[in-house]
């Protein structure tokens, strides 16, 4: 299959090289609405691992996940990226009008909050010395240093027809994938950071990528980590419609594409983990690298969370951080070696959930390859001969 890499464009306002996604439609108007999912829905959301949907690849759930898709995309049209605009690192429009002025006019989904993260990063010591050589004031711009800046939202389906078409009550939780320098100061930062997870009966502790766990918890005495941020709404959704006699279900799910796909990982791990009465959590990712290792990936099938990982083959960032290393059997203490305690435990990861694939053929675009609206070409264009791995299955 070949892809004209035309479909990508850049912002020639950006910092830093960041990918913008196309505002163009990835398939025509009204195509992802079409399809009823009804009484199927746990079975679209991976109740069952998308077992018997990937390939050849269900029609249904290829418009379900463009749907998503271009909710992360609306993701990057509403930022803005212009470093000499006052409202850098800022939503563009209010959440009244967000959607629509996204091009995302007729989902049926309103927005019910904005989202910001905080980098917990400082400035390197190399940025005051280069500053004085290359910008005019003799030192860098303030956008180098913006440490919280918003990265997307949270928004709930409340047209009538949408959710009986769905067969449940939806919220759509979206990010965007990187775009401040400090945030790609947090991408550097590949080793594992660890957390206790005593319910997991491990000895081995979950490991999560530092610098998405930095973004995702970091916080401010303006502002709020972004993790309290989702946990506030979504409690106040649950509360909202629990034993209210709504009769829909509700469901949960998370995107976001590079950086972004790292953070719907994550907020599903933490919304499983705080909230005892969650809804039935998915993520769908496009274009993710790693975000954690085995014990991790444990934690987050014994939470019922479902992971569906969009991989564009010719992507380098989804084969990033570290290495992967599953789990090993248990061994004695005689058997045991440095490589437990030592630096390698730091860089060990393992791929999290069911992966779909896709391709676009061999291209030296290598940026190319992760925008967003080519992985939303390729899965308009997947053929039956679909290429998948499940992950998940493998490790087992």
């Amino acid at each position: 299959m070949r892809l004209a890499l035309g479909v990508f464009r850049s912002s020639s306002s950006s910092p830093l090289f960041t990918v913008v996604a196309s505002t163009s439609t990835a398939f025509p108007s009204g195509h992802a609405s079409t399809v009823t999912i009804g009484k199927r829905w746990r079975e679209y959301q991976g109740a069952n691992n998308w077992d018997g949907l990937l390939d050849p690849l269900d029609d249904a759930l290829r418009s379900e996940i463009l749907r998503y898709g271009e909710f992360a995309r609306a993701s990057y049209t509403c930022f803005d990226f212009d470093p000499s605009s006052e409202s850098y690192g800022k939503c563009r429009f209010p959440k009244c009008s967000l959607l629509q002025r996204a091009g995302l006019p007729d989902t049926g989904y309103s927005i019910t909050r904005n989202l910001t993260a905080t980098s917990g990063s400082r400035l390197p010591l190399w940025v005051e010395p280069v500053g004085r050589l290359l910008w005019p004031a003799g030192r860098a711009p303030k956008w180098f240093s913006r440490s919280t800046s918003w990265i997307g939202y949270v928004a709930e389906c409340q047209d009538e027809d949408e959710i009986e078409r769905l067969g449940r009550r939806d919220i759509v939780i979206s990010y965007r994938g990187t775009a401040t320098f400090l945030e790609w100061m947090e991408n550097f930062q590949t080793t594992l950071t660890h957390l206790p997870a005593p319910e997991l009966g491990s000895a081995k502790p979950v490991g999560i990528e530092r610098g998405f766990w930095s973004l995702f918890t970091s916080a401010m005495p303006h502002c709020r980590s972004l993790r309290d941020q989702v946990r506030e709404e979504i409690r106040r959704l649950i509360d909202k419609y629990s034993g209210r006699g709504r009769g829909m279900p509700l469901s949960l799910t998370v995107t976001g594409h590079s950086l972004g796909a790292a953070l719907a990982v994550l907020t599903a791990y933490d919304i499983t983990t705080a909230f005892k009465d969650a809804p039935m959590v998915t993520v769908l990712s496009f274009g993710g690298p790693r975000v954690g290792n085995a014990s991790f990936r444990r934690w987050l099938e014994q939470k019922g969370t479902k992971v569906l990982r969009i991989v564009n083959t010719q992507d380098i960032v989804t084969k990033l951080p570290g290495f992967v290393k599953e789990e090993e059997p248990k061994r004695s203490a005689a058997d045991s070696t440095v490589e437990d305690d030592g630096w390698l435990r730091s860089w060990s990861y393992a791929d999290i959930g069911r992966e779909l694939r896709v391709s676009g053929g061999k291209t030296a675009n290598v940026v190319a390859c992760h925008d967003l609206s080519v992985y939303l070409k390729l899965l308009n264009q997947l053929s039956d001969n679909c290429p998948l791995r499940s992950l998940a299955a493998a490790s087992t």
